[in-house]
């Protein structure tokens, strides 16, 4: 047997190895043979799935790649592990796309399974097991008796029992990090979005915020959560919302109002950063902590993915007045393997990085079709350095800058 062996599935989800064939990945167009330098033990809270319409290949003892009998399998990661490379398959002819996962290569290795991974950040927090307890729907229920006339309640209960989202859900379980969305509409068109996409595309993961929440809808659920929760933060911006920003005089009003009753917690916004004069009256009405969703600091690339209607110069300009004004400010990531990594993507990060010196990039596997993904991307020239060679240039580069998956309570942002 192979040291790595490669697997695949059959329709029934059953998954086999390949007796004699050794495991390839991906690694943005290019297929590679996996080595043990790149495989970690599969985590325990990880899933595997098989690909349809997609079949698995291995290299067989001639170091030939061969395609075998089944799907291809693919592991998608929890929270605080980054993917190193992606599953390689053959895609048969009319295949649909695939829907919005972060898809993982995974294998054999002595009789165990392995995924082509990095443990990047540690936060029990977001362990799984913390979540869909079986208390959640009674504390659902008491929080709707509590807040009967906010809709925003409702909203958060659906994501909660429907959509199973932890920052809705640690709202019931009266946490750490609960979401308070704000905004039906956005500004960008992005091809991963998670919450709207094309009807003749992939379907969504969960649906969009449908109503604009009122300065009381908002404000009493944050003073409630910051009030008393431990460790609180409260973030504008989940997956289930647009852009937050374009809702900044709701959002600035409401931050004024939380505060007039409470110093306590952290109030942090997950935004594009597009729209900065919307910025500008957050920060200045007292945000905590702003994350920014980022693909590429390369104008061209980060247009492909955004299509949105302003400039990455927008984008710097908010970075730029939230950091002066002394909001923790960190990276939310999009990583592609094959992608990110190459050479005139990380010139380009380090340039960035020396004018906006940011306090932190949280890594998020991007969830997407490869194949959908590359395609719509610019075609690239530079050379693929791969994940690891990418994060060390930027620890080396920037040694104080955190690189992690979570956002993390900060006492004095």
């Amino acid at each position: 047997m192979a040291k790595i062996t490669a697997l695949y599935a059959d329709e029934n989800g059953e998954i086999f190895f390949a007796a004699g064939m050794s495991g390839a990945a991906r690694l943005g167009d290019d297929i590679v043979r996996l080595t043990e330098d790149m495989l970690i033990p599969l985590p325990d809270s990880a899933d595997l799935m098989f690909l349809p319409e997609r079949l698995a290949v291995g290299y067989d003892k001639k170091g030939k790649l061969s395609t075998l009998p089944g799907r291809a399998v693919s592991a998608i990661l929890p929270a605080g592990y980054t993917r190193l490379l992606m599953p390689a398959f053959r895609k048969e002819n009319g295949a649909s796309m695939l829907p919005l996962f972060g898809y993982t290569a995974v294998a054999l290795r002595k009789g165990k399974l392995y995924a082509a991974a990095l443990y990047t950040d540690k936060n029990d927090k977001w362990d799984p097991l913390r979540y869909n307890t079986r208390a959640l729907k009674r504390l659902v229920r008491d929080l709707k008796q509590k807040f009967p006339n906010n809709r925003l309640v409702a909203h958060l209960a659906n994501c909660s029992l429907e959509w199973h989202c932890c920052t809705a859900q640690n709202l019931f379980y009266h946490r750490w990090e609960a979401g308070i969305p704000v905004s039906p509409t956005c500004n960008a068109n992005c091809l991963g979005c998670i919450s709207l996409q094309p009807a003749e595309c992939c379907p969504s993961p969960q649906s969009r915020i449908t109503f604009s929440p009122t300065t009381k809808e908002i404000s009493e659920l944050i003073v409630y959560h910051l009030s008393e929760a431990p460790d609180a933060i409260v973030s504008f911006g989940q997956g289930c919302e647009g852009e937050p920003s374009l809702a900044a005089d709701t959002i600035a009003e409401s931050i004024r109002a939380v505060r007039a009753e409470t110093n306590r917690g952290q109030i942090n916004i997950n935004t594009n950063a597009g729209f900065t004069e919307g910025i500008k009256k957050i920060v200045d009405a007292g945000l905590d902590t702003m994350r920014v969703s980022i693909i590429s600091a390369r104008e061209e690339s980060y247009n492909a993915y955004y299509r949105a209607g302003y400039p990455l110069e927008n984008v710097k300009a908010s970075v730029r007045y939230a950091l002066k004004h002394n909001v923790y400010v960190s990276l939310n990531l999009l990583y592609f393997p094959g992608f990110n990594d190459r050479e005139e993507e990380l010139s380009a990060w380090l340039d960035f990085f020396r004018e906006l010196p940011v306090q932190m990039i949280q890594i998020r596997n991007l969830n997407i079709d490869p194949d959908a993904f590359l395609s719509a991307m610019p075609k690239n020239l530079g050379k693929i350095l791969g994940p690891t060679a990418f994060f060390q240039s930027l620890r080396t580069a920037f040694p104080k800058m955190v690189i992690g998956s979570f956002s993390h309570f900060v006492k004095n942002p």
